[in-house]
């Protein structure tokens, strides 16, 4: 087929092509920056810098760049989409310019008009709003859509198709098949496609599949399953002529893990409350404003080992807003969401409150997010797995929050935060922390789930 032809005809160049789409618009937003340095801040500092202190300066700022962009992905063009990509990419820049700016003031010990900075970060947007049409149209054009025969088992798997559609410029499903259809039948069919995608079917048909597909060069995506998880995170022992795969499974975290981290929720909740705290005050004159109601409201939740503790938020709903309705997840346009409340539940500043219950050791600052017991009880029927998020304790924020969607599936927020305590480390904690800012006002993370609609079978009773 003509796509699956484009395909095979460039994909050996990919690699390439992200290459030098990211090496353009770093060196450019260096030229950029070096421009300004150059002649504005330099000149005008008391002393200014000679050429090892001019290249010095250049390649800090190459080097942070280069860091902040791998870390908010800036430069993954071909996986984001145009907007996502810029959004990612000006996170970065800001990041990086705005330490620049501050290095300049600490250098000369005075403060400097950041007009040039203001204006050299409204360049780099306008630079990387052209870099990405371009590149994107380059990278269509040379690695066009790829064509997908999508294998399901009992469930047609609707979730997943719905989230593929949305990438309509890299994936079409072009067809689904069952497997009972039978595996060879399958893979026949396959090599008409670009790749196939391996659904929830039954481990013994996967294994066999995976194979097949490996044996006649077609390109397969399979969803994990739980046991995938843990066995990625397992440590390879070659002690014998056959490779063994060790899973320690420890109840939770090793002993120094734990106390690494405590000290670390305690050191970086601490600052946090601390810098926080005059938005504490404002928010709180804001609701009693509202409608003389309490300022802070509490649910129960679950933490560590399922013990249940209350969880502090700034109350952004009406009073007893769920005495009649009982458990209900509020919509996009609930009623009974308060005007300050839709605000504070857009910039998440309704979390706040949480500091404390990390400061008191009911939760962490990086780890599951705590479910509500009722619905906890009705997920674990579905799917018994899901208590295994309950060998760490509850996060403020976390790698489900950070790589999920305010709608992803329980199941597939379990896989993800297993991911997380399987794969845990500081580092992990801290880069994770790192990325939260990116995801607290993107839309997109709660595409999906409006009018307070369900749309998770796990909770379905």
């Amino acid at each position: 087929m003509e796509e699956k032809t484009n395909n095979s005809q460039f994909e050996q160049y990919k690699r390439i092509v992200k290459f030098l789409s990211s090496a353009v618009i770093v060196l450019l937003e260096l030229a950029i920056y070096y421009y300004v340095w150059m002649n504005y801040y330099n000149k005008n500092m008391t002393i200014s810098f000679w050429r090892r202190g001019n290249w010095l300066v250049a390649g800090e700022y190459l080097v942070l760049s280069l860091v902040l962009h791998r870390l908010y992905g800036g430069l993954k063009i071909g996986i984001y989409k145009y907007w996502g990509l810029v959004y990612s990419h000006m996170i970065s820049i800001i990041g990086v310019n705005v330490f620049s700016y501050v290095q300049v003031v600490l250098f000369d010990k005075r403060m400097h008009n950041p007009t040039a900075f203001l204006a050299m970060t409204v360049v780099d947007l306008i630079v990387v709003m052209i870099w990405a049409f371009a590149f994107k149209k380059v990278y269509l054009f040379l690695f066009p859509r790829k064509r997908l025969l999508l294998v399901y088992g009992r469930k047609p798997m609707f979730h997943l198709m719905n989230r593929i559609d949305t990438r309509e410029d890299k994936y079409e499903i072009a067809v689904t098949v069952s497997i009972d259809d039978g595996i060879e039948r399958i893979v026949k069919q396959a090599e008409n496609y670009d790749g196939v995608i391996i659904g929830d079917i039954p481990a013994r048909a996967r294994n066999q599949l995976i194979k097949l597909c490996y044996g006649k060069n077609i390109r397969s995506y399979t969803v994990p399953k739980v046991s995938d998880i843990l066995l990625r995170s397992s440590v390879e022992l070659n002690i014998f002529d056959s490779p063994l795969y060790l899973s320690r499974n420890y109840d939770g975290l090793a002993w120094d893990q734990a106390f690494l981290k405590r000290i670390e929720d305690v050191m970086i909740a601490g600052a946090m409350l601390l810098v926080t705290s005059p938005f504490f005050l404002i928010i709180a004159c804001l609701i009693k404003g509202s409608d003389r109601g309490p300022v802070f409201y509490t649910q129960d939740r679950l933490t560590k080992g399922g013990r249940v503790f209350k969880i502090y938020k700034f109350r952004t709903m009406i009073v007893d807003a769920e005495k009649k309705s009982g458990p209900v997840k509020a919509g996009e346009k609930d009623p009974r969401v308060l005007p300050v409340g839709r605000f504070l539940r857009a910039t998440r500043l309704d979390e706040l409150p949480q500091l404390l219950n990390i400061l008191n050791g009911d939760m962490s600052l990086v780890g599951p997010r705590p479910e509500r017991p009722e619905l906890a009880r009705i997920i674990t029927k579905n799917i018994p797995e899901f208590e295994y998020r309950l060998k760490v304790k509850a996060g403020l924020t976390g790698y489900a929050q950070v790589h999920g969607r305010y709608c992803t599936t329980s199941y597939d927020k379990l896989k993800l935060d297993l991911t997380y305590i399987r794969n845990y480390s500081i580092w992990m904690d801290l880069k994770l922390i790192m990325m939260t800012p990116k995801v607290l006002l993107v839309k997109e993370s709660t595409d999906g789930f409006e009018d307070g609609k369900w749309d998770d079978p796990a909770l379905k009773e």
